[in-house]
């Protein structure tokens, strides 16, 4: 059976998140089931990881296997059509060797956490970004981001449900930057925590008040104490924005999380 690798776009404010859940909209369901009506038949869409309610993507990926050979273009268009009217896209679809597996392959994830910092309400970015009316200094955001970077135990910044073996990951980039009212946070990784991105937002986010100082961030991050996390951010603002494949870094960590929401290995839902 040819396996294809799908890039996916979708607003996530309708969904109960990407994994299918009984009686509950999903990412994943509405797929399959636009899957379903262009096959003719149920196919299974193994996800690059489980994005939680009320959070976006750009650039999600996942494999499908189908019984034939399909140009890559009318996959993409025939489940774009199928998917309407949800707000779900297939960017692309592509040609991918038997072993290549969406979850298991990857080597990076990307995310962007996105702030509109100004007192009106959002109009035109409601339910996409998080809206901070105070003002936040994002240059001091950023450096103090800066202390996170590596390889640390970051359960001051895990959610209690995380199902991850281990809290230890190792974060490669963690950028602030700001653009007019719009402050953006980019941040990848092999591999995150549950609720581990936002967790390190809203901990920023105390930093560009002027009540935390870059020293007060990490040693945040040594307690090891999830009761000395700043406040979650909200869903609305987070974007899986790309996931990376190739030659595995051996000194990386291993391939156990699934990006901002961690998943067990015998998930079947996903």
């Amino acid at each position: 059976m040819p396996r294809y690798k799908l890039t996916i776009e979708y607003d996530g404010t309708p969904f109960s998140g990407w994994q299918i859940q009984a009686g509950q909209p999903t990412v994943q369901g509405v797929l399959t089931e636009a899957l379903e009506r262009f096959c003719g038949m149920r196919v299974h869409v193994a996800g690059a990881g489980r994005t939680d309610a009320g959070v976006h993507a750009t650039g999600q990926v996942a494999h499908i296997d189908l019984e034939r050979e399909v140009r890559l273009d009318t996959i993409r268009d025939a489940m774009t059509a199928h998917l309407r009217p949800h707000p779900v896209a297939v960017l692309a679809a592509e040609r991918v060797p038997d072993d290549f597996d969406a979850r298991f392959s990857a080597r990076k994830r990307h995310y962007l956490y996105r702030i509109i910092n100004r007192r009106p309400d959002l109009s035109l970015d409601r339910d996409r970004a998080w809206r901070v009316p105070q003002k936040l200094d994002a240059e001091a955001m950023h450096a103090a981001a800066q202390r996170l970077l590596g390889k640390h135990d970051f359960s001051t910044f895990r959610a209690a449900e995380c199902q991850a073996a281990s809290p230890i990951k190792t974060l490669d980039q963690l950028d602030v930057s700001r653009a007019g009212p719009e402050i953006r946070v980019h941040t990848s990784a092999r591999s995150f925590l549950h609720h581990q991105v936002r967790s390190m937002v809203g901990s920023l986010l105390r930093v560009g008040e002027g009540r935390w100082s870059a020293d007060d961030l990490f040693a945040a991050l040594q307690s090891r104490d999830r009761a000395r996390c700043g406040p979650m951010a909200p869903a609305c603002g987070l974007y899986l924005a790309q996931v990376d494949y190739g030659v595995e870094d051996e000194s990386a960590d291993p391939p156990e999380g699934l990006d901002e929401r961690e998943e067990s290995p015998n998930q079947a839902k996903l």
